[in-house]
């Protein structure tokens, strides 16, 4: 073995892609960790948090679209929503329109949780992403975005 690793038989735009691609993956896995470390001391799990944020800052929502806004399935929000159950935070309610749909909802123990701790929790985000200016933040942001939209349509015409 020579040492040099396999010959590259793509050219530089799919080696761009591939660069990007890994820092996009290790900048997720920092930021997931770091963050996942300070909601551990919020008594809650990653999923956990992001159902109370939302149910704080949306209100109730049903269990679907819970799903949707958080990108994960039904059953791990059914699970997420027992474990929360379980410490008193949220409630569900079936739907008085809809007897199919069933909504979350904090309990006043959970808003109270929910609204102590975001505070905190923002001034923390903020921190992590200061060494980028604001205006980083928000052109990494706008791109991200687009980047995730056109892959999004990508995927919906290669299924269809």
């Amino acid at each position: 073995m020579d040492g040099q690793g396999a010959p590259r038989d793509w050219g530089p735009e799919e080696d761009s892609a591939l660069r990007l691609w890994i820092a996009l993956a290790r900048s997720y896995l920092t930021f997931s960790r770091v963050v996942g470390v300070r909601v551990v001391e919020y008594g809650l799990t990653i999923p956990q948090f992001g159902v109370m944020e939302a149910l704080h800052h949306l209100g109730p929502l049903s269990l679907g679209e819970l799903a949707d806004k958080l990108l994960v399935t039904g059953g791990n929000i059914t699970y997420v929503m027992d474990r929360l159950e379980d410490q008193g935070l949220v409630y569900r309610e079936r739907s008085e329109e809809d007897r199919r749909v069933v909504k979350a909802h904090l309990t006043d123990q959970g808003r109270e949780m929910i609204a102590g701790v975001f505070p905190g929790h923002a001034r923390f985000i903020r921190e992590m992403v200061s060494h980028l200016a604001p205006e980083e933040q928000a052109e990494l942001r706008r791109l991200l975005k687009r980047l995730g939209k056109g892959m999004a349509e990508r995927e919906a015409l290669d299924a269809g």
